[in-house]
């Protein structure tokens, strides 16, 4: 082994100084290649590792946590909501179409892998500026592998989030979260167990697409990423769905006793990992594999990424009873092993043997790294935005429309359009409001589910940003009528060997951490990407946190767009002038600047409650956080149901445009009835309220301290907000 072979399969000298410890003696090139895939940064998180133990992970309503193929939560009813997100970012810069499409199916196989039949798929997506043609391809390529594949095997995508910053250029980050709901008995695990059960290779045959996918997720991007084309996988949707359907009748019937997919790493992964869990081994003759190309070596068997495979270890004596399952729905099964009493992964080609390890070396005890941390110089060069010295707008009018078609704010139509939300009939509420809603078949409730983070925020307070993402989901949640119950995440950051970056991750945790405990939300599972920089320029650091929640009964589900003219809009929460990070801010051409909004999560926390108990009491109509864009925005995206206007004449004491624009959290706008306004008013006595206006026809007339500021007819709205990401991919 030279330095130059070890290097070039991610490891330091270091690393390979135990991995020899570890045998007793040299690698092969075939155990390096599993050493180099399982010591990596994506599957090891010998980085991050130390730090998510500071994560709340438990909670009565918790069934499975971290280190399972997804989380699992009680819903009662007998029923078990199984979820969780993951990233596909290089994969996506490099080949957008494939990288975004192959990681809905690696999610999506995540899911059903518990047992769990998947219903709903959301994503986040970051690109850069969308006035680069070359960020406009990506965003492209990304949604249409999303729409590709989760339309093609018939799993609705419900909701999302899209923000656009320079810093995603060539860094693009897609993270996709898939939901599934089993019955909480029926739930499976990714575990070997048994001696002399047979271990059962299911699916796509095995070819050399995506070698070294999670080694190449574990670097950061230089001018020569495109060579890099090889490590993308390539998908089959239709496939996946035969997959799915077969794997949730085998373990229906009882004959699997553990599974996982072959995700990131492959075989290499799905065997020892299984293993390990298991406390046994597992042995495997890579000739019976297979392979759809000819002359495969033992190295690339083990080490592909070809999508579409699952590892089964089944009941011994039932092996045949499970292969004509496989051959019902036309999928290859093959017995490639069994579990064995020594807890060692084995691997032989054609009866000779070639790879031995001990399963735990390769899935438990990767080095693990306290890395140096240091806070970021730009943050002490920071302008604070109470130090520009900027006008009041001349054209509250001018700017409000800006806005409205700005790429942060605008409509999604154009993405959401290209997904099918319908599919399986689930959806109560579609894409457009402040959470996705479905229902739960065979019963009256329903779960809601949101995504958010911001990444801005993040960038000027790491820890106070990873909060208000947890807040503003959350939020959501409630905002639907749902009560927020656990959490899952995904942390996209720089290379944690940058001191800043690490420091950046560190608070960040940490403010996830303090928010979800105040929330009663434990975070059930997610993902760590590191490594999202190219030529040493980071993104910014993004978190980004999905939140599930249950409403008992679809009568309490509540969207954001107001109703009925004549009902009475009021503001529960108080606005503070906190414009860093806004996008106001940024609309009028002035620097990211400091500090970010701030929240308190037990205040949060009370202003949800107080919301949930007003929808449960039937005492308003509608419910919309206020966000990006502020007051203004919130208002005006109320009013983005068909004929409704709005007339608001509110009072403050704060500057006019801190007022409209400022993103202050623990903010909701309500609608209530008229014949409700009394009994309502007595219900928040104890929460901060302000009437602001009644629902209206045609206009969005908004007055303050008694002055016309914006007044805009809804159908000009309605155009410039809905079709703004129409012009820039270039349709009329």
């Amino acid at each position: 082994m030279t330095l130059d072979l070890i290097e070039s399969h991610g490891l330091t000298l270091e690393e390979y100084e135990r991995i020899k410890k570890r045998l007793g003696r040299e690698p092969n090139l075939t155990e390096l290649g599993i050493f180099s895939v399982m010591w990596s940064e994506h599957c090891s998180y010998k980085s991050s590792r130390p730090h998510l133990r500071k994560l709340p992970t438990k909670g009565p309503q918790v069934i499975e946590g971290p280190g399972e193929n997804a989380g699992v939560i009680d819903i009662g009813e007998g029923l078990a909501a199984v979820f969780k997100i993951e990233s596909h970012n290089h994969p996506s810069f490099i080949e957008p179409y494939q990288g975004a499409a192959t990681g809905v199916g690696g999610i999506i196989r995540d899911i059903f892998t518990m047992g769990a039949r998947p219903i709903a798929l959301l994503n986040s997506l970051h690109f850069g500026p969308l006035e680069q043609p070359a960020n406009q391809l990506i965003m492209e390529g990304v949604v249409a592998g999303i729409a590709g594949y989760g339309n093609c095997i018939g799993i609705p995508t419900v909701g999302g989030e899209i923000y656009f910053q320079e810093r995603y250029s060539h860094n693009p980050i897609v993270n996709v979260f898939c939901l599934g709901v089993a019955p909480v008995d029926q739930i499976c695990r990714a575990k070997a167990s048994g001696v002399g059960n047979p271990v059962i290779y299911v699916g796509a045959r095995t070819g050399r697409d995506g070698i070294h996918g999670v080694t190449m997720a574990s670097e950061e991007f230089s001018e020569d990423s495109q060579s890099k084309r090889p490590n993308v996988q390539v998908g089959d949707p239709f496939l996946e769905k035969l997959l799915l359907e077969a794997c949730l009748e085998a373990m229906k019937a009882g004959v699997v006793v553990g599974i996982q997919d072959m995700g990131g790493a492959g075989l290499t992964c799905s065997t020892c990992e299984m293993g390990s869990r298991g406390g046994t081994g597992v042995e495997i003759e890579l000739a019976r594999v297979p392979q759809r190309e000819e002359n495969m070596s033992p190295y690339e068997i083990m080490l592909s990424e070809s999508q579409e495979r699952m590892l089964l270890v089944g009941q011994k004596g039932r092996e045949e009873e499970l292969l004509r399952i496989f051959g019902k729905w036309d999928l290859e099964a093959v017995v490639i092993g069994e579990v064995r009493e020594c807890p060692n992964l084995v691997v032989y080609n054609k009866g000779q043997k070639i790879v031995e390890i001990p399963n735990r070396s390769l899935a438990d005890e990767a080095p693990q790294y306290h890395r140096p941390a240091e806070k970021p110089r730009y943050l002490s060069e920071l302008i604070r935005w109470q130090d520009l010295d900027f006008p009041q707008p001349s054209d509250y009018n001018t700017l409000m429309l800006e806005m409205l078609k700005s790429p942060h704010l605008c409509s999604r139509r154009w993405v959401y359009q290209q997904y099918d939300h319908m599919v399986r009939t689930n959806t109560v509420v579609v894409p457009g409001s402040d959470a996705a809603v479905l229902r739960l078949k065979g019963t009256r409730g329903g779960l809601a589910i949101s995504l958010d983070g911001n990444s801005r925020y993040c960038y000027l307070d790491p820890g106070m940003g990873a909060m208000l993402a947890v807040a503003e989901s959350c939020r959501n949640v409630a905002c639907s009528g749902a009560r927020p119950l656990a959490a899952t995440n995904c942390l996209n950051f720089g290379s944690p060997e940058n001191p800043e970056v690490m420091w950046q991750f560190i608070e960040t945790v940490e403010g996830i951490a303090q928010a979800c405990k105040t929330f009663d939300t434990p975070i059930t599972g997610g993902n760590v990407s590191f490594y999202n920089e190219t030529n040493g320029a980071a993104v910014f650091p993004t978190p980004v946190l999905g939140i599930v929640g249950k409403i008992d009964d679809l009568q309490f589900a509540r969207e954001s767009h107001f109703k009925d003219a004549g009902d009475e809009v009021y503001l529960l929460g108080e606005t503070r002038a906190e414009l860093g990070g806004s996008i106001y801010l940024e609309q009028v051409g002035l620097p990211l600047c400091g500090p970010c909004p701030t929240v308190d999560p037990s205040q949060e926390k009370v202003l949800q409650d107080g919301l949930l108990e007003l929808i449960r009491k039937g005492l308003i109509e509608s419910a919309h956080d206020v966000s990006e864009g502020g007051l203004a925005l919130a208002l005006a995206e109320c009013c983005l149901a068909p004929g409704c206007g709005l007339q608001v004449e509110a009072s403050t004491s704060l500057r006019p445009d801190y007022y409209l624009f400022s993103e202050a959290p623990t903010r909701v706008v309500v609608s209530v009835k008229k014949k409700e306004e009394a009994e309502f008013l007595q219900a928040v006595s104890s929460l901060p309220v302000t009437r602001l206006g009644t629902v209206a026809h045609e206009d969005f007339q908004l007055s303050v301290n008694e002055q016309l500021l914006i007044s805009i007819p809804i159908p000009t709205i309605l155009r410039e907000w809905n079709t703004s990401l129409d012009r820039v991919f270039g349709i009329e």
